[in-house]
């Protein structure tokens, strides 16, 4: 079957097969021999989906600053490169595997966790920016109170999901697109370890004791469990790609939503969780009938319909999910085990980025949309719909402190408003400010320091910035050149699981 696919592979484009020789001799090297990565990232269809072809082919023509990858405009015409770009973007036959034997090798420990009673530098350890710079996958880590660089390190490909934090801030988990989880030391400014969870992976959570760290893959279709130290643990299989895990620190446990089947999972990291029926059950409170044990196995709530994205409330208690091609949403108690109440949410929804406030004595959740010019905001205790607020465009990322008056929202996503920050009054839920600090220019991602005295936004170009404001006054205080600044996370924010910041 394996040769039959690659045969009418070949006769659908080919391309392919001459293209697979000029593979293995220019590029194989360093992305592998089966396209899975090695020095390079994997190259892969499922790992490109945001890479378009005409940027794949730039960038084998002239390389992008910041590799290692050389130019091959000197060496390749236009035709096999092109061949090379329908060569990645083209299925690997048979479907690649990656399982526990291959996680357990991957693994490599570049130092030990060095014994520091104090960071290395001056700056407060809480009020740290881990800033991930897309331009040239690098990391700068950056003090909130100086608003200067303290060091800047070379990444993995494509860093996704945001990073992670250990309880007490100290360590940061990183995720790239191709599988990699990295260990960081704050403190000593130094990778330790790293493991390659996956072939294409989602994102990744730590738990609240800082115990357990877990990768979320589309490819294979698992997410797996390690300790703190990256070590495997365990691996299981989910028949569907993941959307989303996090976790859910009240309850001691990690939320998985999957892609493409109508359940989500709750995988409990307390090991005296209470065992979990597997099978046919003669009397529950008896435990007579097959169980497995509640430690780190998946408890299955059936949906109606499937959850791409989602969102806690504030006691952990309750999901807010939406499908990415439908037009509403759902509540799904985790302790009901099943969905409450039906939300109308316009569009497509990005309730990974949803923010909740008190307003007027009750509690309220907002999300931003990726498909129409609105933020929606919802009233907790009845899930009503209490303002779709006008905005310049589909916007990414809605952020907000308590110490701020505002919910900070791009329109990024829109050709006209991108270059625009728009600020809604937390209590009135009107636009009250507009931030055009570039016009013309990308403007997404705000992220507050630890004490809510700056706000700071990300210039989303390759030679970009971030912009830093005043948070009580919206002036500009200081820029900080950056490449492609996709994303910052304070620490304190972080490990406080402060309102108004993502988890």
């Amino acid at each position: 079957m394996s040769r039959m696919l690659l045969f009418l592979l070949a006769l659908l484009c080919p391309m392919l097969s001459l293209s697979q020789s000029l593979y293995e001799a220019r590029c194989a090297a360093c992305h592998g021999a089966d396209r899975l990565g090695g020095m390079g990232p994997a190259l892969l269809p499922e790992n490109l989906s945001r890479l378009k072809k005409p940027e794949a082919a730039r960038v084998i023509r002239d390389s992008r600053p910041g590799v290692q990858m050389p130019a091959f405009k000197a060496e390749l015409n236009e035709q096999q490169i092109a061949g090379l770009v329908e060569l990645i973007y083209s299925p690997v036959v048979p479907a690649p595997k990656w399982g526990e034997a291959e996680i357990r090798a991957s693994r490599v420990v570049h130092r030990q966790s060095p014994d520091l009673q104090k960071p290395r530098f001056s700056a407060d350890p809480l009020n740290l920016f881990v800033v991930v710079e897309a331009g040239d996958h690098h990391v700068t880590i950056l003090d909130g109170d100086r608003l200067e660089p303290i060091h800047r390190f070379a990444s993995r490909y494509a860093l996704h999901g945001g990073p992670k934090f250990s309880p007490d801030g100290r360590y940061v988990y990183f995720a790239s697109r191709d599988g990699w989880l990295s260990k960081y030391d704050l403190w000593g400014l130094e990778t330790l370890v790293e493991v390659r969870a996956g072939i294409n992976t989602r994102n990744a959570a730590v738990s609240s004791d800082g115990k357990y760290v877990i990768a979320a893959n589309y490819l294979p279709h698992s997410v797996v469990v390690f300790d703190s130290d990256l070590n495997f643990l365990k691996e299981l299989k989910t028949g569907s790609r993941v959307s989303a895990v996090y976790d859910a620190a009240p309850r001691r446990s990690f939320v998985v939503a999957l892609k493409d089947l109508p359940e989500l999972w709750e995988i409990s990291y307390d090991p005296g969780a209470e065992a979990l029926p597997a099978g046919l059950i003669h009397d529950f409170r008896m435990q007579e009938g097959a169980f497995v044990p509640g430690f780190l196995n998946p408890r299955r709530t059936r949906l109606e319909e499937v959850l791409d994205d989602f969102f806690f409330t504030p006691d952990y208690n309750q999901v807010v999910g939406a499908q990415r091609d439908g037009r509403r949403g759902q509540v799904v108690h985790l302790d009901v085990r099943r969905a409450i109440a039906t939300l109308e949410l316009p569009g497509l929804p990005h309730l990974g980025s949803g923010i909740t406030w008190e307003r007027d004595g009750r509690r309220v959740m907002a999300t931003p949309n990726l498909r129409d010019g609105v933020v929606t905001v919802l009233d907790v205790a009845t899930w009503k719909t209490l303002k779709q607020v006008p905005t310049l465009g589909p916007g990414f990322f809605l952020r907000s402190l308590v110490a701020s008056r505002y919910a900070w929202v791009d329109s990024m996503m829109s050709p006209q408003g991108r270059d625009t920050l728009q600020l809604i009054d937390k209590q009135t839920l009107e636009v009250v400010a507009r931030l055009t600090p570039e016009p013309g220019k990308t403007l997404a991602h705000v992220e507050f320091d630890r004490h809510g005295r700056y706000a700071l936004a990300s210039l989303w170009e390759h030679d970009g910035a971030l912009i830093v404001f005043d948070a009580a006054t919206l002036k500009e205080v200081k820029r900080i050149p950056m490449k492609k600044p996709v994303g910052k996370y304070n620490v304190g924010n972080k490990i406080r699981r402060a309102e108004g910041t993502s988890h």
